[in-house]
């Protein structure tokens, strides 16, 4: 499986996130995107047909795409998402 994480800097919901990851040696799979780089931007792109939007039609960030071959799995958008996906999957 492939972990895309789509943050923004001095984000507090991201950094939360990104803390659990470590806090429960997650990081290592996960390539994470600054949104505020070009790259970044392209890269979600390929995902804009599953990602979440808020009621302004604003992606969700952070945003935490599983993918596995061409298939999205997941789209998680906090810590408390990810532990219940992790809890259904166990």
């Amino acid at each position: 499986m492939e972990y895309f994480l789509f943050t923004y800097p001095e984000c507090a919901r991201c950094d939360e996130l990104k803390k659990y990851l470590r806090e429960n040696s997650l990081a290592l799979g996960v390539q994470e995107f600054n949104l505020v780089q070009k790259e970044s931007k392209l890269k979600i792109r390929e995902f804009l047909g599953h990602v979440r939007r808020d009621a302004k039609g604003s992606i969700i960030i952070p945003t935490m795409v599983v993918r596995e071959g061409e298939q999205v799995q997941a789209v998680l958008n906090s810590r408390q998402e990810l532990e219940e996906w992790l809890r259904l999957k166990a």
